[in-house]
């Protein structure tokens, strides 16, 4: 079991991303740490690296880059964030939770097999690290590309005191996504399982500068409703939803079958 905290006031937090280190997300979620915390680092790419999931850089140096005394960038992924703050920037002392995100857009259903914030987390978890992910949904039909973060900025600090107030598993990690709608509208908090929605699987193809074929996977997502007490339900209805996720892959429900069929 990883051991939990009364208080956060003197645990180290490191605080990673998916997004990038000048990412307004990764700024949103330093200034609630540090709210938690007088012990607050960041670590975080240089450069977007959504949908790199749990990658990591092997046939390229990597570079860590200090901004500040406790804020660095990397050339590289968020696991290879996480790896180089644990091991070289942190390894005098390691820090007793990490938080991944504030991500822009949520972290739901199939997301979590693509998602860098996700990885940040795994990749705590499998130091034995207490990891929460923090993802702040948004209206994909505001065309001006703006988000509304005061649901996560008014409720993070309280997600994160509840979760840390309990221990939890070596293997598990906690996902906490925010729905797309202001503060006011937040109805509560809902502990959830993960959902399903359709990836709409669109590819965009278009041509290079010298005129050869190329193509883009689009991001648009074809979301159905989903049951009461699922991720996606979640924050369909404006509750914020806190889903264990388990870093375990073995399906048990299997194991048996196999057994029997191997017989």
């Amino acid at each position: 079991m990883l051991k939990n905290f009364v208080d956060l006031k003197d645990a180290r937090i490191l605080v990673s991303n998916d997004d990038g280190i000048n990412s307004e997300g990764i700024k949103k979620l330093e200034i609630i740490a540090k709210g938690l915390s007088n012990d607050v680092w960041v670590v975080a790419p240089q450069n977007e690296q959504s949908g790199t999931g749990h990658s990591l850089t092997l046939r390229s140096p990597l570079r860590i880059n200090k901004l500040a005394k406790k804020r660095f960038s990397v050339n590289g992924t968020p696991t290879d964030c996480v790896l180089l703050a644990i091991n070289k920037i942190m390894v005098d002392k390691p820090p007793d939770i990490v938080l991944a995100g504030i991500n822009h857009g949520s972290n739901v259903a199939e997301d979590l097999t693509y998602s860098g914030t996700i990885a940040v987390a795994i990749e705590a978890t499998l130091s034995k690290i207490p990891a929460i992910a923090l993802s702040q949904g948004f209206n994909k039909q505001n065309t001006a590309g703006e988000i509304d973060w005061s649901a996560s900025e008014i409720y993070a600090a309280e997600a994160i005191q509840k979760v840390i107030s309990i221990t939890w598993p070596k293997d598990i990690l906690i996902n906490i996504n925010f729905p797309p709608v202001p503060s006011r509208l937040i109805k509560g908090f809902e502990v959830t399982r993960v959902g399903h929605r359709k990836i709409g699987d669109e590819i965009i193809e278009s041509n290079d500068p010298n005129g050869k074929p190329c193509f883009w996977i689009g991001a648009q997502k074809h979301s159905n409703k989903n049951s009461r007490g699922t991720d996606v339900g979640a924050i369909q209805n404006g509750l914020i939803s806190m889903c264990p996720l388990s870093i375990n892959f073995t399906s048990q429900a299997m194991v048996q079958k196999l057994k029997t069929a191997l017989k």
